[in-house]
């Protein structure tokens, strides 16, 4: 019987009862393991070379270094390390900043254990679905907030141009919050079509996982917010 490793997380905030807290509710599960801890993002940055783990809970606001900048220094290295931003509201211009950083999801600090269990693994596992009612309303506010309409004429990006009919179709499905089997259910496909379509979105728009496709999909305006009083 072939026994997966286990999932290894650093713990970055500045407050020690809530990294404790943290590592409380993550070290009661078999599979996952905290193999280090921060309190700003300089130090994040060095433990992530030095460690190297599988995800990173990062807090937004700290001393020397913050989290957005600490999770834009560890993505530009290249680091295979997964991050998780950790914020208080949920429709936080912060929290957007760290999805254009680089990082994969974002998780509210008072989520309940189950939520940060399962967000850990689903990170890690590199298959993060945004959450329609969370997520998908923290970009549609930021898209609202920060851009005006483009005229007809502006040319889209030219990387859209090498996706085929179904890979736009599955992109934007993607862009709603749609999990892989909805994404097949919607289109009378097999999962693993769907997850072949989303690694092959992946590798033509040079993007780490599909959280950051979708937040390109609303930034080169091939996804628009639907309801403008959401």
């Amino acid at each position: 019987m072939t026994i997966n490793p286990a999932i290894t997380v650093l713990l970055v905030d500045d407050q020690p009862l809530l990294r404790m807290g943290f590592r409380l509710i993550l070290e009661g599960e078999e599979d996952l393991r905290i193999v280090g801890e921060a309190s700003d993002g300089a130090e994040a940055v060095r433990l992530v070379r030095e460690l190297t783990p599988d995800v990173v809970l990062m807090d937004v606001r700290m001393p020397v270094l913050d989290g957005i900048e600490a999770t834009r220094a560890i993505t530009a290295d290249g680091a295979g390390s997964r991050i998780i931003i950790l914020t208080t509201f949920d429709v936080d211009e912060y929290a957007f900043a760290g999805l254009q950083a680089g990082a994969s999801a974002f998780l509210l600090k008072d989520a309940a254990p189950q939520d940060l269990i399962n967000a850990v693994r689903v990170v890690a596992s590199g298959d993060a679905v945004v959450a329609p009612r969370v997520t998908q309303r923290l970009l549609e506010t930021y898209v609202r907030g920060t851009t005006r309409p483009a005229p007809v004429t502006t040319a889209p990006d030219p990387l859209l141009a090498d996706l085929t009919p179904r890979e736009t179709e599955m992109l934007e499905a993607m862009a709603e919050g749609l999990s892989n089997a909805e994404i097949a259910h919607r289109y009378f496909l097999s999962e693993a079509t769907v997850k072949t379509h989303v690694r092959r979105i992946l590798t033509k728009l040079h993007l780490r996982d599909r959280v950051q496709a979708v937040v390109y999909a609303y930034e080169t305006g091939l996804v628009v917010p639907s309801n403008p009083d959401y």
